[in-house]
């Protein structure tokens, strides 16, 4: 079956670390654009530090998920590992991040944590169920791929443009 065989995965495999990497790597020209803003609001640079994390998890298990020959046990329990314990960096990172004045408690939840979980937590999914061989396997890797790309475009867009105004 498709969703448990890495094999058929190459050709996602190559366009979500190409993206991710170009995205991380633009990332980076954006941040030094705006550096000095960016530094003079405490609750960005850890922003930025989550979008680089968000952009760089759906590249390396796409890296992993292109290790030719690899044993299906294995690539799920890099996806388990990956998962957890970028996941859990992540959150912990938000946690200590500074809420900016204009965000509520709620926007900064769904701001911060739920990229992290949504992103990270497909991803241990995907480790999961293709390790049990049921529930979906590979196909959680794709919202968790469009959830680190999605909310760290959105996170760019913010380090980029919105602290212009």
């Amino acid at each position: 079956m498709t969703a448990y065989s890495a094999g058929h995965w190459t050709d996602f495999g190559v366009a979500v670390a190409g993206s991710a990497a170009t995205l991380a790597g633009l990332l980076f020209v954006a941040v030094s654009i705006n550096l000095e803003r960016v530094l003079s609001f405490p609750s960005l640079p850890a922003r930025a530090g989550q979008t680089l994390i968000l952009f760089t998890t759906p590249l390396i298990a796409a890296l992993c998920l292109l290790v030719p020959g690899q044993a299906d046990v294995a690539l799920g329990c890099e996806f388990l590992v990956l998962g957890v314990l970028v996941g859990g960096f992540q959150v912990r990172l938000d946690a200590r991040s500074v809420r900016a004045e204009q965000e509520t408690p709620v926007t900064w939840v769904v701001s911060r944590v739920f990229p992290a979980i949504v992103s990270c937590g497909c991803i241990v999914v995907a480790g999961a169920t293709l390790l049990a061989r049921a529930g979906g396997g590979l196909y959680w890797l794709v919202p968790g791929a469009l959830a680190g790309i999605v909310f760290g475009v959105i996170n760019a867009w913010v380090l980029l443009v919105e602290i212009q105004r």
